[in-house]
């Protein structure tokens, strides 16, 4: 049996309180906050056993679980997403990514975690018990608040499986459903296997900045070459791309440009390079300003590009 929840219905004053309650009673103890005055949004879960599939259609808004949430509440459960549009962020345990259609992450209901959408989304949540979901994952305290992107071939099995469930699940018999959810825990098993082989998470911290940085010097040249493409690049959010960063006394903007004024400054100490114009090098580091380039260049290296190239160094 699937039971829908509907703002539609309701004058548009009303609608982001009506949507509280809704979220407070079908899911876990919540708070949810939007700046919207014609919000809008819709829920249809369908439970099957011990579990249940949710389809929810919502505005922006930012979704919190508190400690004292927590504190009040009985739920015990591990809360799989899966994208169907927009992007949605997922922030627990010191982690923060993003959840792009096709891809999925996980919370757990028993840990402060907050959600946030800055457009219209829709996404399927797989409630699961926390204890059977623990019997088939094992331990996850390492693994909430990370994406599973759709690149990955398992990854985008999963999600396609539980697409699937979502819009078969009110046609078949509840014995049928509950055989067809577990298969899909068993699924999200196996996709999520090698993640779970992670050591620990200053292991993962330390893989994630290596991507980062590779993504960053294979991408110098494009002067497009963005904080927020980044991130999206690699299914974390903006806001992770600076703390893994500022670790090491960075910020996005800085590495990049520290980077490209290094790309630079080799050219124009390469004497086989001594033909291209100080500005041609430029541009083909992602500058697209001169002189914001030699200010920045003499402002690194106490000489402005042409001296630096007529004094000979090396």
């Amino acid at each position: 049996m699937t039971v829908r929840y509907d703002t539609s219905s309701e004058p548009a004053r009303r609608r982001l309180a009506l949507w509280q309650d809704i979220v407070c009673d079908v899911f876990v103890q919540l708070d949810c906050k939007s700046d919207l005055a014609d919000f809008h949004g819709s829920v249809a879960q369908s439970k099957f056993g011990e579990m249940s599939l949710t389809r929810v259609d919502s505005s922006r808004q930012r979704v919190f679980r508190t400690r004292s949430r927590i504190a009040r509440a009985r739920e015990d459960y591990l809360l799989f997403a899966f994208g169907v549009h927009g992007t949605g962020g997922v922030v627990q345990d010191g982690r923060e990514t993003l959840i792009r259609p096709g891809g999925f992450a996980f919370y757990d209901t028993t840990r402060p975690y907050e959600l946030s959408f800055d457009a219209d989304f829709a996404q399927t949540i797989l409630q699961v018990p926390r204890k059977m979901a623990l019997a088939r994952l094992g331990a996850v305290e390492d693994m909430t608040a990370i994406a599973f992107a759709p690149e990955q071939p398992l990854h985008r099995l999963a999600s396609d499986f539980i697409a699937g469930l979502s819009q078969a699940i009110e046609s078949v018999e509840a014995p049928v459903a509950e055989r067809l959810s577990a298969q899909a825990l068993d699924l999200i098993a196996l996709a999520i296997a090698p993640s779970a082989a992670r050591p620990n998470g200053s292991t993962y911290s330390s893989a994630l900045l290596y991507r980062l940085k590779s993504h960053i010097h294979a991408h110098l040249a494009d002067p497009d070459l963005s904080l927020s493409g980044t991130a999206a690049a690699l299914g974390i959010s903006s806001r992770h791309v600076n703390n893994l960063l500022a670790a090491q006394d960075q910020s996005f903007g800085r590495y990049v440009l520290a980077r490209r004024l290094e790309q630079c400054r080799r050219n124009l100490a390469d004497p086989s390079l001594a033909h291209r114009q100080v500005s041609e090098i430029a541009f083909a580091w992602g500058f697209n300003d001169q002189s914001h380039f030699s200010r920045a260049f003499k402002d690194r290296f106490g000489l402005s590009p042409r001296d630096y190239r007529g004094s000979g160094r090396r």
